[in-house]
């Protein structure tokens, strides 16, 4: 809604974001953060990802621990090598150093979702010495049996106190320039994405909002558009062949949303 607001005098256009969750060097996909199934080579699928169109990656280290870092580093390294969008990296992510290193290799961006909830003063300190269009905070979202919105870390295992709403007004103090709000109740499912959650953000929201979970076909991802989000993020049906970046692209330009073709 930010970028496609009827009001709106941006020129930034909506974008189409596959998403590379990595595991010890592969990238998997699960249901709801569990069941992984193995996908394929990072580099490879950067690069079919960048040939069908896609505007930027984000690859997500989501087993990253302090002795796996080196590999990650790695990856970072090859898949800049061989690509010429922008991309993301998180995981694993604990402090400045961490985040020159990752820069250094090559990645565009930061994410960060444990350590910006655990450590909140580094999104500052990211903001500060590398500017708010370098950070990325993902924000893991659960609708809860009860009916609570529910935060969880250390990929998607962790539930933590604290107030979804209140969280999202932080992170935008502290300097982020984008919010990867991934509703896990939707991750996995094809159910589409939480279209009533990204009509909270409306389109006077400071930072872009990239949409994630649930992605089935084309018409979720401009549902999740037209609801509020900027950018939208998929990743089973990208791996899977289901649909191309490409297709998704012409269906968005076909329902006159602003995007790159």
């Amino acid at each position: 809604m930010y970028v496609n607001s009827p009001d709106s005098t941006s020129d930034l256009t909506a974008r189409v974001i596959p998403c590379l969750d990595v595991a010890y060097g592969r990238v998997v996909k699960g249901t709801n953060f569990k069941q992984l199934l193995d996908m394929g080579d990072p580099v490879e699928l950067a690069q079919m990802y960048e040939q069908q169109g896609a505007d930027e990656l984000i690859f997500l280290d989501i087993k990253a621990s302090v002795d796996k870092q080196q590999s990650a580093l790695d990856m970072v390294y090859q898949v800049a090598t061989h690509l010429s969008i922008p991309f993301a990296v998180g995981g694993g992510i604990k402090t400045l150093d961490d985040v020159h290193l990752f820069f250094h290799a090559g990645a565009d961006k930061v994410t960060l979702n444990t350590m910006a909830v655990e450590k909140p003063e580094l999104i500052d300190q990211i903001s500060s010495q590398y500017g708010s269009q370098s950070i990325v905070v993902a924000i893991d979202v659960n609708h809860e049996a009860d009916g609570e919105l529910a935060i969880y870390t250390h990929g998607g295992s962790k539930r933590v106190d604290v107030d979804y709403q209140q969280w999202v007004n932080e992170v935008v103090d502290r300097g982020a320039g984008e919010i990867l709000l991934t509703a896990m109740h939707k991750d996995g499912t094809g159910s589409g994405f939480d279209t009533d959650l990204l009509a909270q953000f409306g389109a006077d929201f400071p930072v872009q909002v990239i949409a994630s979970g649930g992605a089935k076909g084309p018409q979720d991802f401009l549902d999740a558009i037209k609801a509020g989000a900027d950018a939208v993020l998929a990743a089973g049906l990208f791996h899977r062949g289901e649909y191309t970046v490409g297709q998704i692209k012409e269906f968005l330009i076909e329902n006159n949303i602003k995007i790159r073709k």
